[in-house]
């Protein structure tokens, strides 16, 4: 039986647009392109999620895939908060599942600086979940078996009670693989179907 619901950040509660924060800044698809490649492309914006290295040393990594755009990199970096916000479902989808009597849980890959840009705005649905992992916080990303066992130790969850829904099938795997049922999220009425089949009916 289900009890719990455990809910990926980026792309299922808010929206992630690189693109469309460096376009507010001005930068030209040149300037777009190569910082895309320099942070995203490259894979080095994961470690940001990870959370071993330093805001610093961050920087000097995206740096050295496109030395010739430091300035534009620095702009986004200062700026990520563009690229972040909240789908206007978000509450009332986490009032449903509170008012039906489940517990709520956030489990993310996200990154420290990130978080600190968007904490006040876009993730301010968090004081109505009963609680959160975020990846930096325990140096552990998705699809890591270890931090969806990291939060049902920190919370006293049996994963056998919970659901992961999440935007990428291979942590949709991991999740299952810690024992979690999982949904792919591709939309929120397509998740609400999803969630029915297995027993969760919701009023939104």
């Amino acid at each position: 039986m289900i009890k719990n619901i455990v809910l990926d950040v980026g792309k299922v509660l808010v929206q992630w647009e690189p693109d469309v924060a460096m376009k507010k800044l001005g930068m030209s698809d040149e300037e777009i392109k190569a910082v895309s490649d320099a942070l995203f492309t490259s894979g080095k914006w994961a470690e940001t999620d990870r959370g071993v290295l330093s805001n610093e040393e961050l920087l000097e990594a995206f740096y050295e895939e496109a030395p010739s755009y430091q300035k534009q990199i620095k702009l986004l970096w200062d700026n990520i908060h563009l690229a972040i916000w909240q789908f206007s479902y978000v509450k009332d989808w986490i009032r449903s599942m509170k008012a039906a009597g489940y517990g709520v849980y956030i489990l993310s890959n996200y990154g420290e600086h990130t978080y600190s840009k968007t904490r006040a705005d876009g993730l301010d649905f968090l004081p109505m979940v009963d609680g959160d992992i975020f990846s930096y916080t325990v140096q552990m990303v998705k699809p890591d078996v270890k931090i969806y066992e990291a939060l049902c130790e920190r919370f006293h969850l049996k994963p056998e009670e919970c659901v992961f829904i999440d935007d990428l099938p291979a942590n949709i795997e991991g999740a299952k693989a810690a024992g979690m049922q999982g949904i792919v999220f591709t939309g929120l009425c397509d998740a609400l179907l999803e969630l029915k089949k297995i027993g969760i009916e919701l009023e939104i």
